[in-house]
């Protein structure tokens, strides 16, 4: 069934999915008339949506998200008075672009852009790509036009599953996806290291990425980054990944790095199969399905086929995939990246409710809450994502003992088949972006102790300093534009290699993105750009 017949047979249907409280799913909603405007943002046109120009109606769209935040449950949350604020939530991913439906001057805080397109200033922080925008909106998205009560509210009002939370944007993809895995150890890191900093809460981090890396999760040095923020307080959400299922024969892990690491909240999805009962709700053909015995699963499925998600016009992801788009505003997609989004939004809420709560007793009251949709364990974990049956359960106490990470494997290992390409030149190795070496033994003991990146671990002269310069908050974006003088912006990348090949003069400095169309990237990936930013489809 495609996206138009899923509508229509959404729209048909005389009984919907109840909200808790007795109320039925509304089913025709006037569309809300939006001007025309462009909006501006450091050189980027971002068209809004046309008057008049869309027929798109999300109130009958099963998978809009006004649809999908009431069958979840989340806007019984809402009118219990959570709604994410006070909680900031981690999306360390390929920057946002303040879109409509990402409003208000405090929704997008900008932490440091890690990105090769970070020498770029009409790039810096911003999404080229459009897979970060699209995963925001699903956590945190506000239309202007959304009123209290939310549960309320216009279908036409676009909402995330938290809309109060906050986001906080560290970019390490560029517009076609490339990123070293080195890059999102360094994001993990910053958000570790700066989550009080100036009125920040960091409790939430979502990962809607992996890599196909095959080292056990106890040696693999992104998995052990990303369980030093778990054990820091940091609920981590990381996708499972888009194999599908997987036969006996596969050795691989059956989730991608870092899911595959037990402590972790690992996210499949599911399909509601674009009808109003969860009664034929299935999991996803792309979810990770392992059919070997013992082998570890996700730990619970939300939604994530076909869903409505706020459009970047010109990105990369706008530019390849026309027919993901719905309307001037909107494009569609289905991946665990868009099931881990929302799963973070639900934390968002949990953590508001219970402000002390823990890491783990969080995922366990999202897993013991979830509904049993058919399959083996492994390929549903929790059960389909329940927030409505999570508000009326107690929060449990819980403590998990999965034996923890050390983190002392390869960063090659990390890697994968995930390796940034630059003239044909291929980084490989246990070294970063810079070439500097990779040394685990130092990095672990330092992550693990609470430190920085600084001396022998990054060859002392791109890590240095312990702070964020500046050290405050200007506005909705961190002031301090470097890491204390060291390389990651302010200066050009000269002079550092990696096998060979220099850095200098290339021409992602010289990249353009204006209105509908960006130009001048040279870098590419093998992997990054398709299966590890784990939107499986868009459209």
């Amino acid at each position: 069934m495609n996206d138009i017949e899923t509508t229509r047979a959404a729209a048909t249907l005389a009984a919907a999915r109840p909200h808790r409280s007795g109320r039925r799913l509304v089913r025709r909603v006037a569309a809300t008339t939006v001007a025309s405007a462009v909006l501006v943002v450091s050189g980027i046109a971002v068209a809004a949506t046309p008057a008049g120009a869309s027929t798109y109606d999300p109130a009958g769209d099963m998978n809009s998200m006004y649809n999908t935040t009431r069958y979840m449950g989340a806007a019984d949350w809402w009118d219990a008075g959570a709604t994410g604020a006070g909680v900031d939530v981690a999306l360390i991913d390929t920057g946002v672009t303040p879109v409509p439906g990402l409003d208000g001057p405090d929704k997008i805080i900008y932490g440091p852009d890690l990105s090769l397109e970070s020498q770029a200033p009409n790039l810096t922080r911003l999404d080229a790509n459009g897979h970060g925008t699209f995963m925001a909106g699903l956590i945190a998205g506000h239309d202007s036009t959304l009123t209290a009560p939310y549960s309320s509210a216009p279908a036409s009002a676009y909402r995330g599953v938290a809309p109060d939370a906050r986001i906080v944007s560290v970019k390490v993809g560029d517009a076609n996806g490339a990123v070293d895995v080195s890059q999102v150890i360094a994001a993990i890191n910053w958000v570790v290291q700066h989550r009080h900093d100036d009125g920040l809460n960091i409790r939430v981090l979502n990962l809607s990425f992996g890599t196909n890396g095959v080292q056990h999760y106890l040696l693999d040095p992104l998995a052990f980054a990303a369980e030093q923020a778990w054990r820091k307080g940091i609920v981590v959400v990381a996708a499972g990944g888009n194999l599908g299922f997987q036969s006996e024969d596969d050795d691989a892990p059956a989730l991608a790095d870092p899911a595959f690491d037990p402590t972790l909240l690992a996210v499949g999805s599911s399909d509601s199969m674009g009808t109003a009962s969860m009664a034929d709700d299935r999991v996803a053909s792309f979810s990770p399905w392992p059919s070997r015995l013992l082998t570890r699963g996700v730990d619970l499925l939300a939604p994530g086929a076909h869903l409505q998600g706020l459009r970047v016009p010109g990105s990369y992801i706008d530019q390849k995939n026309p027919g993901g788009a719905i309307d001037a505003r909107y494009f569609r997609g289905s991946g665990t990246s868009e099931s881990t989004a929302l799963v973070s939004g639900a934390a968002a809420l949990i953590l508001q409710k219970y402000p002390d709560a823990t890491p783990d007793q969080v995922k366990r009251l999202l897993m013991s809450t979830g509904y049993r949709v058919s399959g083996p364990p492994q390929a549903i974990g929790g059960g389909e994502l329940r927030l409505d049956e999570a508000l009326d359960t107690p929060l449990p106490r819980w403590t998990q003992h999965a034996l923890p990470a050390l983190g002392i494997g390869s960063l090659e290992g990390s890697r994968g088949e995930n390796h940034l390409i630059d003239d044909g030149v291929v980084l490989r190795g246990d070294q970063d972006i810079f070439g500097h070496p990779y040394r685990p033994l130092a990095m672990a003991l330092r992550m693990a102790a609470g430190n920085t990146w600084s001396g022998g671990i990054w060859n002392g002269n791109t890590w240095s300093g312990n702070t964020w310069s500046g050290n405050t908050w200007s506005g909705a974006v961190w002031s301090g534009d470097s890491w204390s003088g060291n390389t990651w912006s302010g200066n050009t990348w000269s002079g550092n290699t990696w096998s060979g090949n220099t850095w200098s003069g290339n021409t992602w400095s010289g990249n353009t993105w204006s209105g509908n169309t960006w130009s001048g990237n040279s870098w590419s990936t093998t992997v990054w750009a398709g299966d590890s930013w784990q939107g499986a489809t868009w459209g």
